[in-house]
Formats: structure tokens, sequence, C-alpha cells
């Protein structure tokens, strides 16, 4: 046991020490996972460039596929999203430590509904306006994992996934 705790603690003080700073003017990172959703679990992928040391502009894409019963008849839909997002990243103003990267924004994109030609139902494809807050913990100088929450786009509920940092 004893060995264990000590290996934990070592391989998180590693992590720690070897950690870098959230994303920076200049620089950019691709961020990939899955989302929660209502309709399915949607896959995405994303780009962020740094525009300001506490500024983010970025782009992503999302798929999903789900089952939907309608009228005792099973049908199979998919959507398609593509969106752009701008984040601001509080760590410079909250002195947040380096390996976290806090950070809030707006997103604008549209979303492709694919449903069968005899569906009824009242899925649409259009545009959404959506908010997000997340955070990102760099275990490494190119790698963390990423937790995000949002309302109003295709991950109403949120996501989760890796950034890499290019």
């Amino acid at each position: 046991m004893k060995k264990q705790v000590l290996t934990f603690f070592l391989v998180l003080a590693a992590s720690v020490a070897f950690a870098q700073s959230p994303i920076s003017k200049g620089e950019s990172q691709v961020n990939f996972g899955v989302g929660l959703s209502s309709w399915g679990v949607p896959v995405y992928l994303g780009f962020d460039y740094g525009v300001h040391p506490d500024i983010t502009l970025g782009a992503e894409a999302s798929f999903r596929s789900f089952n939907d019963n309608w009228r005792d008849h099973k049908y199979k839909h998919s959507v398609i999203g593509i969106l752009g997002n701008a984040n601001y990243h509080f760590n410079r103003i909250l002195d947040i430590p380096s390996p976290w990267d806090f950070y809030a924004g707006l997103n604008l994109g549209f979303y492709s509904w694919n449903s069968p030609n005899d569906y009824e139902g009242s899925h649409t494809s259009g545009l959404g306006l959506g908010a997000q807050i997340g955070g990102r913990y760099y275990f490494s100088n190119k790698v963390g994992i990423n937790l995000e929450f949002g309302g109003g786009s295709a991950f109403s509920g949120g996501k989760f996934g890796l950034t890499i940092k290019l």
C-alpha cells in the first residue's frame, strides 16, 4: 500500500513539474473527445488558436448518430455540426497555477440533421448560438485533458476529451 501511495504522489509531482501554462498568443492546439447530448453521443474535433494572451478563437466539427421511436416506427438520425468559438481564459487575471486552464466563451454553429424522408418529427437543421465554460489540466508540455459544460449548442450537456498542443 505504501508503494502505491508513493508512486501516486511521484506521478502527480512529475506531472505538475512538467506541466505547462495554457495556450498563449500565436500557439494552437487540437481538442477531441466525446460529448453529452439528449440525442446520442457526439464525437468532436476542434482547433484553438491564441489571438491574445487571454483569448482564443477556434473551430469545431462534431458528429453523432442515434435512433428515435416515432409513432411506432424506429428511425436512425445523424447530426453534423460545424461551429466557431471564442473563449476568454481566466488564468492570468485570477492567478491560476500553470497546469490548469479555465475559460468561458460563446459559440455559433450550423447543425445539419439527417433523418429518413418518411420521418415526421421536429428535428431541423439550422444555426445554434451557445455558451460554454470549461477547464483543462495539462499533464505535460503538449498533452492535457479537457472538460466543458455548455448550453444552447449541439453539446447542450458538455464534453470531455484530450487537448494536444501543436
